[in-house]
């Protein structure tokens, strides 16, 4: 199995899990965050629908420019996160099956103007930001969720609120 397929596996494991996460962000507490200094419900929700997506079409090219995190937009609506959730899980489908394992060895740059901030295989960068970043802030909705006092889906194993089912399967080990 290439690295990209081994991604995807991974990927398509945890992509209706993430969805689950998604459809129970209130609709009216889009804009309610936590602390002052804490994205939204709605801009974290579209963070966390953009991430796979945008890191996949990002990787593409031996160096990007460092995105701005500090403007996540507000959505909308919850059809508007799920909607690019879905556009990203499209794109992931897509485009990381080209990357062959060369590829995936090869050093990816991240950019801050002309000064390099990030040089590692593309391997790495894609396990660290489009998988492990996008777990992390899966995690950080859960917490959302739970001070909203909504029912916080299951994900590895259960949560307080729910057993992984027929229709909700633990992800398969790697």
């Amino acid at each position: 199995m290439s690295i990209a397929q081994g991604f995807l596996a991974e990927f398509e494991d945890q992509a209706p899990v993430t969805r689950r996460f998604l459809e129970r962000v209130p609709e009216e507490k889009l804009t309610w965050k936590p602390h002052a200094k804490s994205m939204t419900a709605g801009q974290l929700a579209l963070h966390l629908a953009l991430v796979p997506g945008n890191i996949v079409r990002f990787v593409q090219n031996p160096a990007g420019q460092a995105p701005n995190f500090a403007n996540i937009p507000q959505p909308a609506s919850r059809e508007e996160v799920l909607r690019a959730f879905d556009e990203g899980v499209a794109a992931v489908r897509m485009l990381l099956p080209k990357l062959d394992d060369a590829a995936m060895h090869e050093t990816f740059r991240v950019l801050a103007g002309e000064q390099e901030v990030v040089a590692l295989p593309r391997r790495l960068f894609l396990r660290n930001i489009m998988l492990n970043h996008w777990y992390q802030h899966r995690g950080q909705l859960a917490v959302y969720l739970r001070l909203l006092d909504v029912a916080v889906p299951a994900s590895w194993g259960p949560s307080a609120d729910e057993t992984p089912g027929p229709s909700q399967p633990t992800p398969a080990a790697a």
